[in-house]
């Protein structure tokens, strides 16, 4: 069976100290949150916490400090330990920063089975980073995660870039692999373009934000 994993990104024992960031929605944040807020019963507020922790990460550089789970609690009027544990759960959720090119490739099942362990050796060689180590310019940031739904074309990896756009890049191998790290490298965005499998989406696809705003 696949292994579940916790987010191993927060440490035991105390919870950290805000950073005194006074972070805060702003108007294209409120207008999403109302709308976010209209998918549930008023008594229910609290079911919006995972899609407003997608857009506080996206929205404040790609990681939940304590201040943006402060704040979604706030938002929610629900304890922060209660925003806390959804966000230190869920791997998907960032709870240290990460680099501009976070890469985060499967492990799962199929992707194991088609070589993930080989695609994980060929960025270590590059990039000399290891699964959740960052690049000390924090241009990358390595990830294992979990089953990203598309097995068929394993193996495969998710970039999130810094502005929180979100590509697949299926079908895997090591010359792929090297010719997608040195792309991000160059900044070479048309390289990129025919890499990845998916064009940047227009909006979030769990909020109703565009990234744009």
């Amino acid at each position: 069976m696949p292994t579940i994993r916790i987010n191993s990104q927060q440490s035991t024992g105390q919870t950290p100290k805000a950073l005194g960031l006074k972070l805060a929605w702003s108007k294209a944040d409120e207008t999403t949150i109302a709308q976010l807020l209209t998918r549930y019963p008023a008594e229910r507020s609290r079911s919006a916490l995972i899609p407003l922790l997608h857009l506080a990460q996206r929205r404040f550089g790609g990681w939940l400090s304590v201040d943006a789970m402060q704040l979604v609690a706030e938002t929610l009027d629900l304890p922060y330990i209660r925003v806390y544990e959804v966000a230190s759960f869920y791997t998907m959720f960032n709870l240290k920063p990460v680099g501009q090119h976070h890469l985060q490739v499967c492990g799962n099942c199929s992707c194991l089975i088609r070589g993930s362990d080989g695609i994980l050796q060929v960025i270590e060689e590059e990039l000399h980073l290891k699964p959740g180590q960052t690049s000390a310019d924090g241009k990358f940031t390595v990830t294992e995660v979990e089953c990203l739904g598309a097995c068929v074309a394993a193996p495969m990896l998710q970039l999130s870039e810094a502005d929180g756009a979100m590509h697949y890049v299926t079908n895997l191998d090591a010359a792929k692999t090297r010719a997608l790290i040195r792309a991000l490298q160059k900044d070479d965005e048309a390289a990129l373009a025919k890499l990845v499998d998916t064009p940047p989406a227009a909006s979030d696809p769990i909020t109703p934000t565009k990234y744009a705003e």
